[in-house]
């Protein structure tokens, strides 16, 4: 898959719809916005951890997801991180100029988790996220994995996530996704050093 240039200042924004026999999702985002959001998967705790990205990660998301929600959440949360992916690259075009690797450490309360990503073109997930309850709110925590691995597969990003501390699986699940806000941030941000060139020696990502 190949990124479609984007003409220096152009915004980096993008409109992504998927649509299944399982869920109908819109994904609009900003890569350039102010973390303004406008969410509704349907399950409350995801819609929250989602806010995060866009409010730390300071895009702009809009997010509709109809998804088959009397079976469970598993097809609208890994379908919304497909989506997303899919809209993160697209806007990013080229790569010309950004900063290519993020990272970020955010605590919340006795948790601690470690973001670090790579607009590398290849993806990958490794994440060691050890959950200390099933359920968070109505959001089953095993489908944390399943979005970020729908992220990384679509958005061609190499990704890894660790829950280095915690005991509530909220603050588990929150500190993860801040850092993941602010590690995309910091990726996806423009470098003056090194505007309209790719940072890779193979001259493509």
């Amino acid at each position: 898959m190949s990124s479609n240039p984007v003409a220096p200042g152009a915004p980096r924004n993008a409109e992504v719809t998927r649509n299944t026999a399982e869920t109908q999702i819109t994904v609009r985002v900003n890569l350039d916005g102010t973390g303004q959001s406008r969410l509704h998967t349907g399950i409350g705790f995801f819609d929250h951890m989602l806010d995060q990205i866009a409010r730390h990660g300071l895009l702009d998301l809009d997010i509709h997801a109809q998804g088959d929600l009397h079976i469970d959440g598993h097809h609208t949360v890994e379908d919304v991180g497909i989506t997303l992916g899919q809209a993160v690259f697209r806007a990013l075009g080229d790569k010309k100029g950004v900063r290519r690797f993020g990272h970020a450490y955010v605590p919340l309360d006795e948790a601690l988790s470690r973001v670090v990503i790579d607009f590398s073109g290849r993806p990958g997930l490794v994440m060691n996220v050890p959950f200390k309850s099933g359920m968070i709110g109505g959001f089953d925590s095993q489908l944390a994995h399943e979005f970020f691995q729908g992220f990384a597969n679509h958005a061609l990003v190499t990704l890894h996530i660790d829950n280095l501390r915690g005991e509530n699986a909220h603050h588990q699940a929150e500190s993860v996704f801040k850092a993941f806000a602010r590690a995309v941030r910091m990726a996806v941000e423009i470098d003056p050093r090194a505007v309209g060139t790719i940072p890779s020696t193979k001259g493509s990502l």
